[in-house]
């Protein structure tokens, strides 16, 4: 079947009217289904929180578990990553869309019921799973469907709905934190923003390029005939007729092996800190001896997160990926370590905290960006899921260990710690992050195998 001149786009027809609003409706229903989504995940992670202080009391919770809370979504996501990311790319997009936020509106309802750790850390690590699900599925199903000039943007704009539910949680929690047993209004309030997402998700359809991928022509011809898809259909069959192996183990074959370490590396590298000092921000603040003031400044925490987020929303298709990735690597890195040098000097503290937090954030645009574009459409949901899953091991484990590293070690080794692991990422970046800036997805996942220049 000659399936490129049906299905290429054609530059020299212009669309009709019918086939634009055809496509803004599928892209409008789309990004909001998946904004809100992403949303989501930073609402029930941000939300733990500034509950975790009341639900300690309530629940008695020994230091242990305190961290297991804190950890468990961070856990879940590391086996909903790869489990989802598989499904995802064997049995298609449509179906895991759903199905993973259906076990955010159960999981957000039974937050309100429980009546120690266990269950609240149990709970919660089935939410990270439906948020690994979330991240594996998501964000490639919308940059399957998006144009490859202003991808980058429009993926970007994902951390942005990401940052501002961490920030939402943030002010919920804070309205609730006065209220006998509000930490399970706080948690459960989630389960809201569940139900629309629900909603939303009811027809969006297949994608084009995963049809290409498993061979399904017709199908596909029709959904890029319908919506006018901008796909190099050349280029994913190239790829499908050179793909081999597919699932887990394809991303650790010569061909994949670079696009491996490098997404899960980076992306670690970048949340680690970020979840673990804003988790436990309240003892860092203690620690800090600037107690006094600490909800206040994890509301500046997270609003200067979103302000990073949006930032580096607007410019990851003007300058370019790797410039935003790498030189921030260095700076946040210098940022703690200052902080970490000089703990009891106040403008160095908000100073450092400041430009780390805004830093930090611009270049997490890049999670919902690199991870979709290094990975072919046969592997691409199962890479972005275990990169994902890689990456919250990181989190989880400098949750897990930063309460029972202030405790033992104080706060200057914490920090010295997160900007070692900033470091690391920066190195890491530098030598294998590709520059695939406006190139088509199959063209970027090709160059994300080539030598860095």
């Amino acid at each position: 079947m000659a399936t490129t001149p049906a299905t290429a786009p054609q530059s020299g027809t212009p669309p009709t009217a019918a086939l634009l609003r055809e496509r803004r409706r599928l892209h409008t229903k789309l990004k909001l289904a998946t904004q809100i989504g992403e949303g989501i995940d930073g609402y029930i992670i941000g939300g733990i929180g500034m509950a975790m202080a009341a639900l300690t009391t309530d629940l008695h919770l020994s230091t242990v578990m305190e961290g297991l809370v804190g950890a468990s979504p961070l856990i879940g996501i590391f086996v909903g990553g790869p489990l989802f990311g598989r499904l995802a790319d064997r049995f298609g997009r449509r179906p895991v869309f759903l199905a993973d936020m259906l076990i955010f509106l159960v999981g957000s309802l039974l937050q309100f019921f429980v009546t120690d750790g266990l269950q609240l850390f149990l709970i919660r690590l089935v939410m990270g799973v439906a948020i690994g699900g979330e991240y594996a599925i998501g964000a490639p199903l919308l940059s399957e469907y998006a144009p490859r000039q202003g991808r980058g943007r429009l993926l970007a704009s994902l951390e942005i709905s990401w940052y501002v539910g961490y920030a939402l949680a943030t002010v919920v929690g804070a309205l609730f934190a006065d209220v006998q047993g509000g930490w399970r209004w706080s948690l459960a309030s989630s389960s809201v923003i569940a139900l629309v997402c629900v909603a939303l998700r009811g027809g969006i359809p297949e994608s084009a390029r995963w049809l290409l991928s498993k061979g399904r022509h017709e199908e596909a011809e029709e959904l890029i005939a319908k919506y006018g898809i901008e796909i190099d259909v050349t280029a994913e069959l190239d790829d499908r007729a050179e793909a081999g192996q597919e699932g887990f183990r394809a991303l650790f074959s010569r061909r994949h092996l670079r696009s491996t370490v490098f997404a899960g590396v980076f992306w670690a590298a970048l949340v680690l800190p970020y979840f673990a000092i804003g988790t436990f921000w309240t003892q860092v603040f203690d620690a800090l001896h600037m107690g006094d003031n600490a909800v206040a400044a994890l509301l500046v925490y997270s609003f200067t997160a979103v302000a990073g987020v949006t930032a580096g929303c607007l410019v990851v298709d003007r300058i370019g990926r790797r410039k935003l990735l790498i030189p921030p690597f260095w700076i946040t890195a210098g940022c703690l370590a200052l902080v970490a040098v000089w703990p009891s000097v106040t403008p160095v503290i908000v100073g450092g905290f400041l430009f780390f937090i805004f830093l930090n954030a611009a270049s997490s645009a890049l999670t919902a960006v690199y991870p979709l574009e290094v990975f072919p459409t046969s592997l691409r949901a199962t890479g972005v899921g275990f990169a994902t899953a890689m990456s919250r091991v990181g989190a989880a484990i400098g949750t897990f260990l930063l309460p029972m590293g202030l405790d033992r070690f104080g706060v200057r080794f914490v920090l010295l710690v997160g900007a070692g692991v900033l470091a690391v990422g920066g190195l890491v970046s530098h030598f294998l992050a590709p520059e695939t800036t406006d190139l088509d997805l199959a063209r970027a996942a090709r160059t994300a195998r080539e030598p860095v220049a």
